[in-house]
């Protein structure tokens, strides 16, 4: 995901940019579920993962639908430079956090410890791209990464509140 993030081929457009950096962070939350579902079985947990391959598979439709479209509308140098001025602190953080996720020894825990940073970062990147002028397509994709992310943390949080409890 790192790589892909951070390799990915940008323009004078933030809507391209956030577009092409935020379909191998879907890709990746895919990836991270499926790997989980191949090794764990707790119907809770399984759930959480599912739903996430869902969304995050649908979030990645809409983006290849509308980069076309959105990568046309270019963006100022300064607001190109604010935006990543911005953005780079979230992108750093969220590569270090899941890197460097404390080791549970416990696969659930550890799944949960790097995915609540990535889905803390995409809704960062989102508040970020929502602070600037973008195509008019993207912003109600922005939205709603925002509130599903939003609410997998919320559940994520809850799987591990519930599994610490006695």
């Amino acid at each position: 995901m790192i790589r892909n993030m951070t390799s990915a081929e940008l323009t004078e457009s933030i809507s391209h940019n956030f577009i092409v950096r935020m379909i191998p962070h879907c890709r990746a939350a895919v990836e991270m579920c499926r790997n989980l579902l191949r090794f764990r079985y707790d119907p809770r947990l399984r759930a959480i993962a599912e739903q996430i391959i869902e969304e995050q598979t649908g979030e990645t439709a809409r983006l290849e639908r509308i980069l076309p479209d959105c990568s046309s509308a270019d963006s100022t140098p300064r607001q190109l430079c604010l935006y990543q001025v911005r953005l780079n602190p979230v992108m750093e953080t969220m590569f270090s956090q899941m890197t460097y996720a404390e080791p549970a020894g416990n696969l659930n825990l550890s799944f949960i410890r790097e995915m609540i940073p990535h889905h803390e970062g995409a809704i960062l990147m989102c508040g970020n791209t929502l602070r600037s002028a973008v195509c008019p397509a993207l912003v109600p994709v922005l939205q709603k990464i925002v509130v599903t992310q939003q609410q997998g943390i919320r559940q994520l949080r809850a799987y591990l509140k519930e599994e610490a409890e006695p």
